[in-house]
């Protein structure tokens, strides 16, 4: 027997598949296709203090190995959250890890709190700190002392639950990212979100996208994902889930062995709502085939 089971700071799950925030709804719509009861975790859409519309269409592109969207983090806000969604993802047999993004430190800590009020059912919260596709936005995780600030503010208003912070790829050196969200109080990161990019067409000499630029996921930033966690985890100062081109079991494979405690399937939702599951049932004989018997066993055994 394998077993499948990690630990993320406080945060605990039965296995190390989770699906991506903005890939996978508010679960209901993915009902069909996936037992839920074989996943590690659901992260469900980003939601906002305030209903946001988002941004103008188009609002996603496909580009070679990849997808860029500008989605701008439309929704109905928290408390319709909390009121509409929050009750049936509490139905789940997973963990449900919520999802929030600010548009200020102060907004981030309010939601937090408010959150923390109506925290049953939720495994973990994670913090938005790094959406690239919001008119007016600030992409918080640039910055190691506003991270470890809004992290420790949010962990003081919302004590109980876990906080996983999303970081963002759009900087020098995120290992210093990393380390202030550890130090901030973090019990895990996510890396990476979407890297910044544009799609244009030439003949009309306009950009594909309403917001111009929008974030880039899929296969394309792989490389680039995994160089990112294989940073982050030589840290050894905070768990991290990988996220970043994941689609396969080879994929996960390569994130555990260079670092990943989890990880989180994202755009494979769109067009394979169900790799997450077969992933999950192929998982157990990849680890045993590197001698180990549990999935921790694997994790950042790179051989460098």
């Amino acid at each position: 027997m394998i077993d499948l089971s990690v630990s993320l700071g406080r945060l605990a799950l039965r296995n190390p598949l989770l699906v991506a925030s903005g890939t996978f709804g508010y679960a209901k719509e993915m009902a069909p296709f996936v037992d839920f009861a074989k996943l590690g975790g659901v992260i469900p859409k980003t939601v906002t203090h305030a209903p946001r519309a988002g941004n103008r269409p188009p609002r996603t592109v496909e580009t070679a190995s990849g997808m860029l969207n500008a989605i701008g983090l439309d929704n109905d806000g928290l408390e319709h959250f909390l009121t509409h969604h929050l009750p049936y993802l509490r139905t789940l047999p997973t963990a449900i890890v919520g999802n929030i993004a600010g548009k200020s430190e102060d907004e981030f800590v309010a939601m937090a709190a408010r959150v923390h009020q109506s925290r049953d059912g939720l495994a973990a919260l994670e913090l938005n700190l790094s959406c690239p596709n919001v008119a007016g936005g600030t992409d918080f995780a640039t910055d190691p002392e506003l991270t470890k600030r809004i992290i420790r503010r949010c962990r003081d208003a919302c004590p109980d639950l876990p906080l996983i912070a999303k970081l963002t790829p759009n900087v020098t050196d995120i290992t210093l990212i990393a380390r202030a969200a550890a130090d901030g109080g973090a019990d895990a990161v996510s890396a990476v979100n979407t890297f910044v990019g544009m799609a244009v067409d030439w003949r009309r000499r306009k950009p594909i996208l309403g917001n111009v630029t929008g974030g880039l996921s899929g296969p394309a930033i792989k490389p680039l994902a995994l160089r990112a966690v294989w940073r982050i985890g030589q840290l050894k100062a905070v768990p991290v889930i990988a996220v970043g081109g994941i689609a396969s079991l080879d994929d996960v494979m390569d994130f555990l062995v260079v670092g990943a405690s989890a990880v989180q399937i994202g755009t494979a939702n769109f067009y394979d709502p169900t790799a997450s599951v077969r992933i999950v049932d192929a998982l157990p004989g990849a680890i045993a085939s590197l001698g180990a018997t549990a999935a921790r066993q694997v994790v950042g055994t790179l051989n460098v």
